[in-house]
Parts: C-alpha cells; structure tokens; sequence
C-alpha cells in the first residue's frame, strides 16, 4: 500500500488514498473492538439497503496498527462545495438534508440500539451524578424507533462523485434508534464547526422536510451533548457539557 496521499487526519486516525482505495490507519493501541465494529456497521448497511456507501474491502495491520480499508470515491464532499461555491451553500444543504432523511427512511435490524449506546455513553461521560440521572431519565422517556441513524452525519461525510450521485461515508457510530436524535447530533456538528447560522438552518429545514417539532429535536440535545462528549476532543468538550446540563429537574 502507498501512503503518500493523506485525506483527511483525525486525533485517532490518517485516512489515505492508494489508487481507488481508501485507507483508514488507526494510532497505535486503537481499540480492535471499535475498528471490527465500524467494519460490521458498514457491511451491514452494505447488505441490507441501497444505500450508496463505499463498500469494505479490508481489516488489517499496518506497521502494527489496525487498519481499515474500503472503496476511494472520487469526487467532492458537500462541506467542499459549500466552502468554493457559497452563494449555493443553501442549496447544498437542502440536498444535505434529503440525503438524511433518505438514511432514516430506512431499517437495518441488525444494527445496535441507539438507546442502548446512549444510556451507556451517558454512564461514562463523566457528569455529575443527579446529571446523569436526569439524563437517563430522559432518554428512557424519549419514543422508541427502528430507523437508521448513521451517528456522525455532516458535510465532510457526503461524497458527490463526479456523475452526481451522492456517497455517504463513516459508519462507525450507526445505529437502530430515533431520527430526531441523529438531527441533533448533526445540529451540534454544526455548531462545534462554528457554523452556528448554518446549524440553525439545518434544524430549520430538517423540521420542516420531516414535520418534527422543533422542540422535540431540542429535547434530544442534552442527550446528545453528554453522549458525543466522552469521544470529543479537548477542545469540545466544554461546549458539549454545555449543553449537556441543561436539563429539566423535578
């Protein structure tokens, strides 16, 4: 494999390209456990919906350090076209926000519970313990769904290829659970990119595209916060416990 094309460089992660293969290293000591799941995840998706993804091809080492590989797609990712063409940044985002509904359109039984992996990442996000509480308190009282819920969906991770069709990529974070609770990791996505005007628009828009109350969106946000702060960077965790305190006490 050559490693003289670097994508894109993660705190945990290079991804490379080598021909029409995407080579995702992860750093040393990188746990076996998450890269075989993100491998389930995008094969699970790959089987059972037409999605379109890049497909796995591989898991293995590289100098000693897990290694996951997939299909390179050729093109541009929508936070690429919205940064060189802005007067269509609405535009693009309309498509965004189509593209997500399309993936909670749909049903993939065999992914894990959104819930289950919430409840746990609460557990361990360090928060006091009445915070956690109330957290898990609410998140058992938010409904129960089955739609897919890909966990980490943002401009970087939409790929146009050049005949237009449009790739999502990075699975590792999908789940079974509540759409409404992915929007509101998207709108946090957003916010930490310091793109707060564009965060509001994605809510916007993805409120009305799929008739959910903005407020039942808001709802998930505390949840949300806590569970995507235990991964974070430095950096962001203070604005996502933040967020993860506003909670409703009885």
């Amino acid at each position: 494999m050559k490693f003289d094309q670097v994508i894109a460089e993660r705190a945990n992660k290079t991804v490379y390209r080598d021909g029409d293969k995407c080579v995702k290293v992860f750093v040393e000591g990188f746990p076996k456990s998450n890269v075989f799941n993100e491998a389930l995840n995008h094969a699970r998706i790959e089987e059972g919906t037409d999605l379109k993804i890049p497909h796995v091809l591989e898991v293995t080492t590289t100098d000693g350090r897990w290694t996951l590989i997939a299909d390179y797609i050729e093109g541009k990712t929508l936070a690429q076209l919205m940064k060189e063409n802005p007067e269509q940044k609405d535009d693009y985002l309309e498509q965004f926000v189509d593209l997500q509904l399309s993936v909670q359109s749909m049903r993939c039984p065999v992914l894990g519970q959104l819930k289950d992996k919430m409840n746990e990442l609460i557990s361990n996000s360090g928060l006091d313990a009445t915070t956690r509480y109330e957290l898990h308190i609410r998140l058992e009282g938010m409904p129960t769904h089955r739609k897919i819920c890909h966990g980490d969906f943002q401009p970087s991770n939409v790929v146009i290829a050049e005949d237009g069709t449009a790739y999502i990529l990075d699975w590792a974070h999908a789940t079974q659970g509540n759409a409404s609770a992915d929007a509101a990791v998207t709108y946090l996505r957003f916010c930490l990119h310091g793109e707060e005007e564009m965060a509001k628009k994605y809510l916007e828009l993805f409120c009305k595209k799929s008739d959910t109350a903005r407020q039942y969106v808001e709802k998930w946000m505390p949840i949300a916060a806590a569970a995507e702060s235990v991964e974070a960077a430095e950096k962001d965790k203070a604005f996502l416990l933040s967020w993860a305190n506003v909670v409703d006490y009885l």
